[in-house]
């Protein structure tokens, strides 16, 4: 990905701004899933055809990492080994999420729609964040 594309998503030509932004957005939505997945896992849970204790503890988990992501983002300059650390659990959740659909999860239609869907979210983010560092460097 060029720098100039990711100046434009991002309105800037600073790597740090956009990595901070990239973060920014990762954490507000990882943020806001998680908040939906523990507020509303039963009702969510039925509507994907996926357990709601297990929509729940993937909540709680989506809650701290998005507040660590963040407390990255609020950095003036994330830390680049701390960036590749989300990086790679973005990837590693995208990656999962696959498997999770196809080994040993039975979701409903709409499951099926939305777990590729957040997989490729999350990869988004993580091709975004890490292409920004990249830039930085």
């Amino acid at each position: 990905m060029s720098q100039t594309l990711l100046a434009g998503l991002s309105r800037t030509t600073e790597p740090q701004v956009m990595l901070r932004r990239f973060l920014g957005l990762d954490a507000v939505v990882t943020g806001a899933n998680g908040v939906a997945y523990v507020a509303a896992s039963g009702p969510l849970g039925r509507l994907l055809g996926v357990d709601a204790p297990l929509l729940s503890g993937l909540g709680v988990f989506l809650v701290v990492f998005a507040a660590a992501v963040g407390v990255l983002a609020s950095r003036r300059a994330p830390a680049a080994r701390a960036v590749t650390a989300v990086v790679d659990a973005n990837v590693l959740w995208a990656v999962l999420s696959l498997v999770a659909l196809f080994a040993w999860l039975e979701p409903s239609t709409a499951g099926a729609v939305w777990i590729p869907a957040q997989a490729l979210t999350v990869a988004g983010f993580a091709v975004l964040q890490w292409s920004a560092l990249r830039a930085g460097r």
